[in-house]
């Protein structure tokens, strides 16, 4: 018997249906994926089935046997882990894994900190989470902050159905191994998971049932057993064309030969230390390694964002100053963050006002910025990145990730940038779109800019880099040219087995 059923489902916007008599059964003990290209309606069905939009034009939403229109009570059973981080970063682990108290059964006036971090303290070791309980939040890594909004749903003691959503779109191999244990393990004690991916991988793995969304409608479901990973792809794209692109070999071009137009030395900083490595005119540069490794931290660093403690940089053959992000940004350095929602985007603002704050110097006209001259250029870059979008003027906060994805890289492109820094730019993203983001960045390796590549994912890192750098532990362990290395070799030195280097 299902726990939770949606009849009919609708939901439509002004100008917009966004679902249309979408059904699907979720049973306790199994896991059901929930599948569909970015813009497919996924994020709109989870809302209503989360209570978050308590408003279906049609349709009606069952939870425990019960109508939520006549019971919103019910939506206390359902607890849902965004893709994007959602916690209080001045607040501390412990305190962020137990709000609200009340639904995590500490009940009374007064809630002891010692208690809170005694009791977060089985939390983090269930999570495999680094950090410990009194850690501000805004102190840990990016992984353990996805890895504890994980946890901090399972806090809830109502909780029946659990929603993740891209819940290991940070996290390499070993980490995403711990996720799928902790869903099994809420699964076989009687819990039913809605898991959301588009890791086809991932999703063959841990789920039972599937069900496909495009365009806003149903159109595939049933069992996870019965169906293969092009018939699912196909399912989701609506053609052949999605699953060929996705999987054609296109394998990197050789390391540039020339001066550097990047050059590490000897770096330091927090959870670093003693990197080293040099980046040419046109090449993708991939950082390979596990949750924690430093990767990121290495990045923000040579960006500014964070203080370096030793070492040299030199960009263009000059000295490069370190601790200040607007020297960077002028001198033609640029870090995309993986966390588009926090650092990338401008969520309150309008696709055009996104993009139109990176070409001011091109759009200030006598009396302020010529609208005429914005909307031109905003035009432009839609159109280079094809950004899908009814309007220019439309939230960005309301495009699907892929494209908010486009719009922040079309924004960079348009300062004129030697360097770009790519943190997890795939993340969230369909097999669609990252063959798009894929096609953008091999595109301008070959127009001279220099690319440095963040992945999680082995297989984007072997696709678009011509040489992949790992890390373990805070610390450089090879340097590899892509095509004359094995992935036992580059995992091996993901893991810290020995310092290797084939490709300096």
């Amino acid at each position: 018997m299902a726990f939770l059923e949606v009849e009919g489902l609708g939901r439509d916007f002004p100008g917009v249906r966004a679902l249309d008599n979408v059904s699907l059964k979720l049973e306790l003990g199994r896991v059901h994926v929930l599948a569909g290209e970015n813009g497919a309606g996924k994020s709109t069905l989870v809302k209503l089935i989360t209570g978050s939009d308590p408003a279906p034009t049609r349709g009606r939403i069952i939870i425990d046997g019960k109508d939520v229109a006549e019971d919103p009570a019910k939506f206390r059973f359902i607890a849902y882990v965004p893709q994007e981080l959602s916690l209080f970063p001045h607040l501390s682990v412990a305190e962020n894994l137990f709000i609200p108290y009340d639904r995590a059964d500490f009940t009374g006036r007064l809630i002891s900190q010692r208690a809170l971090e005694r009791e977060a303290k089985a939390y983090l070791d269930r999570f495999a989470i680094t950090a410990r309980p009194s850690d501000l939040v805004r102190n840990i890594s990016v992984p353990d902050q996805q890895l504890l909004q994980i946890a901090r749903a399972s806090t809830n003691k109502h909780m029946k159905v659990l929603i993740l959503d891209e819940p290991t779109s940070s996290l390499t191999t070993t980490e995403i191994e711990r996720v799928f244990n902790v869903v099994r393990s809420f699964r076989d004690t009687g819990h039913a998971i809605i898991f959301i991916s588009h890791k086809m991988g991932e999703v063959l793995e841990i789920g039972d049932d599937f069900t496909v969304l495009r365009n806003g409608e149903k159109v595939a479901d049933g069992r996870i057993a019965d169906i293969t990973e092009r018939d699912l792809i196909r399912a989701m794209s609506g053609s052949e064309l999605s699953f060929e692109e996705h999987f054609r070999p296109t394998p990197p071009a050789e390391p540039p030969s020339g001066p550097p137009i990047l050059e590490v030395r000897g770096l330091a900083g927090r959870r670093f230390h003693d990197i080293s490595f040099e980046l040419r005119h046109g090449e993708i540069l991939g950082f390979a390694g596990l949750l924690g490794a430093g990767r990121s931290e290495v990045m923000q660093t040579i960006f500014g964002y964070l203080k370096a403690r030793a070492g040299t940089v030199r960009l263009r053959g000059h000295p490069h100053t370190l601790g200040d992000t607007s020297h960077s940004v002028n001198h033609g350095l640029l870090y995309l963050s993986e966390e588009r929602k926090l650092h990338g985007i401008l969520p309150q603002l309008s696709l055009r006002e996104n993009i139109g704050i990176s070409i001011l110097k091109q759009t200030l006209a006598r009396f302020g910025i010529s609208s005429r001259r914005e909307r031109t250029l905003v035009e432009a870059i839609i159109a280079a990145y094809d950004i899908k979008t009814a309007s220019m003027d439309k939230k960005i906060s309301f495009l699907s990730g892929g494209n908010q994805q486009k719009a922040i890289i079309g924004r960079a492109m348009a300062t004129s940038p030697s360097v770009l820094i790519f943190d997890e730019p795939t993340k969230g993203i369909d097999v669609r779109t990252k063959a798009e983001i894929y096609k953008i960045m091999k595109r301008l390796a070959e127009s001279g800019v220099g690319i440095i590549l963040i992945s999680s994912e082995m297989d984007e890192l072997r696709k678009c880099a011509s040489r992949i750098v790992t890390m373990y532990a805070g610390r450089q362990t090879g340097s590899f040219d892509n095509a004359t290395t094995s992935n036992e070799t580059l995992i091996g030195a993901i893991f810290g087995s020995g310092s290797h280097s084939n490709a300096a």
